[in-house]
């Protein structure tokens, strides 16, 4: 008998979402309600369900009845377009409606490195309108320190979009040498902007200088691959006001970014949704301590240090508590251990894209421009070649 899962029924698993019960209070005096949250399953759409959840938090939508235990997509976006139509009454909302279909497979949201809720519309801008029309910040931490050498440079290139660019402009004037390939360490090219210059090639000043910015701002890139930093994340931290529910744009996900009511306690936690806590009542939030994510530690409702029923697994990423809430239960059905195999398999291959995508992404337009200067050479041959 195969346990290997039918492609129609993981469709039809992927759209469908459990509801998990918590305890949430947004005022620090005030007690703690009852609601229910959406968990992710599959790795399944999070800039969806965190837009969900933050209207959920909000009091703003309510999943009827009480005793639903599961969601679709189809439901929720009933909801929250009822929400978007009857808030925002007078306000033309066609771009935020004809965004949300596309949050289930991922944003195009373009962030600048100076300001922690500044972000440059992509496309028509709907990804923004999004959020606008249903009064949730956007809020991201990859922001480069003003006291650091390289913040003259990247307040030039000011978003990513523009950085790639920038780096694919300086790999063209350098004739190829500045985009560092998969294979190829990026220590091995970082340092002086001689080593993108090429041997035996000269750079004019202008283009000398565009290859040392270049060279600066993918130095960024590469060390921030988490994108967060440290600057950015004590600035989150002292900007947000206590009850603050904002939605955190970092490593090309979103999540539900929350400032703890109490005044006296400065950490910032996110929404854990992931599916593997759904009947892990004392895991609610997930405090960051760092850029990384290592240091981090999982609370309960009243933010005190989480004691899971299956195992202590505060200080675990989603990853590691996983493979910890596996060995502690060790009784699994196929199908259920069939499912996290898969999960898993579905994590680890989002992250090692997320790793990549940004030098896949300059390497793609470095290479599609040399085909066009190519294309152009052979054009302009023939068009000086003359017939005898």
């Amino acid at each position: 008998m195969s346990t290997s899962t039918d492609p129609s029924v993981q469709a039809s698993i992927e759209e469908v979402w459990y509801l998990k019960d918590i305890f949430f209070k947004s005022e620090h005096e005030v007690p703690a309600k009852r609601i229910k949250i959406i968990t992710q399953n599959f790795n399944g759409p999070c800039s969806f369900i965190a837009i969900c959840n933050i209207l959920i938090l909000r009091g703003d939508i309510v999943v009827l009845p009480p005793e639903r235990k599961s969601v679709s997509y189809e439901f929720l976006s009933q909801l929250v377009g009822e929400y978007l139509l009857t808030s925002c009454a007078d306000v033309d909302i066609s771009a935020a409606l004809s965004i949300m279909p596309y949050t289930t497979k991922g944003m195009d949201l373009n962030p600048l490195f100076t300001h922690a809720s500044s972000f440059r519309p992509a496309g028509s801008g709907g990804e923004l309108k999004l959020f606008e029309q249903a009064g949730i910040k956007l809020v991201h931490g990859w922001l480069v320190d003003p006291d650091s050498p390289e913040y003259p440079v990247l307040t030039k290139a000011e978003d990513y979009d523009t950085a790639v660019n920038l780096i694919v402009e300086a790999d063209h004037v350098s004739k190829g040498q500045l985009v560092v390939s998969e294979e190829e360490p990026a220590s091995s090219q970082a340092g002086s902007s001689s080593s993108a210059t090429g041997a035996g090639h000269a750079l004019s000043g202008e283009d000398q200088k565009k290859v040392e910015a270049a060279i600066v701002v993918r130095n960024f890139i590469d060390t921030t691959q988490s994108q967060l930093t440290y600057y950015g994340l004590f600035t989150l931290a002292s900007t947000l006001t206590p009850g603050s529910l904002v939605a955190l744009f970092r490593n090309s996900h979103l999540s539900v970014l929350y400032k703890s009511p109490d005044p006296t306690d400065s950490g910032l936690y996110t929404l854990v949704t992931d599916q593997v806590f759904l009947n892990e009542a004392s895991v609610v939030w997930e405090r960051i301590e760092d850029i990384e994510g290592g240091a981090s530690s999982f609370v309960d409702s009243e933010f005190v240090r989480s004691s899971p029923a299956g195992g202590d697994y505060a200080g675990h990423t989603g990853e590691s508590a996983l493979a910890e809430l596996e060995r502690a239960t060790g009784a699994l059905t196929l199908e259920e251990q069939a499912d996290q195999v898969l999960a898993r398999q579905l994590q680890a291959e989002e992250d090692a894209h997320a790793h990549h995508l940004r030098q896949q992404h300059a390497q793609r337009r470095a290479e599609a421009e040399k085909r066009e200067r190519d294309r152009e050479e052979r054009r302009q041959k023939k068009k000086d070649c003359i017939i005898m």
